[in-house]
């Protein structure tokens, strides 16, 4: 198991015990663009990634992104669309990636807190707890 996987492993544990029970909101595909649009803005963002429907035979993946789109199945739960815009904003348009790194997790936790209202001491102290490596001053890698 490469260093990636561990960490990618350690944040979906973490996803399950301490994001999903708190929020359960489950977004319709032809919501999930303005949804897309309405964060990408509120970061201070311009030309945010499209969304496109998820490729069928991508049976084991929930969702996935670049910088340039997010595919995404028929419903997708909000904080699985805040980790794959955590995911676009860490991608540069070469494809550099931050991977499930400290700067995508920093990036994830804010969008947390900010448009899933999780408490911050509560992301904070639990991927503490969880041995979870974050950049708090985390910016898109392409600004």
């Amino acid at each position: 198991m490469s260093r990636g996987d561990a960490a990618a492993r350690r944040l979906y544990v973490w996803e399950d015990a301490v994001v999903a029970p708190r929020d359960r909101s489950l977004v319709p595909f032809r919501q999930l663009q303005a949804l897309v649009d309405h964060v990408w803005a509120g970061e201070g963002l311009r030309w945010p990634p499209r969304v496109r429907p998820l490729p069928r035979q991508a049976r084991a993946t929930m969702a996935r992104a670049t910088r340039l789109s997010i595919e995404a199945p028929a419903a997708l739960p909000s904080w699985v669309l805040l980790h794959e815009l955590a995911h676009a904003m860490t991608s540069t348009a070469e494809g550099g990636t931050d991977g499930h790194g400290p700067d995508f997790v920093g990036l994830y936790a804010r969008l947390l807190v900010r448009y899933a209202r999780l408490p911050e001491t509560l992301v904070a102290e639990t991927l503490a707890a969880a041995g979870i490596a974050w950049n708090r001053d985390a910016r898109p890698a392409f600004l």
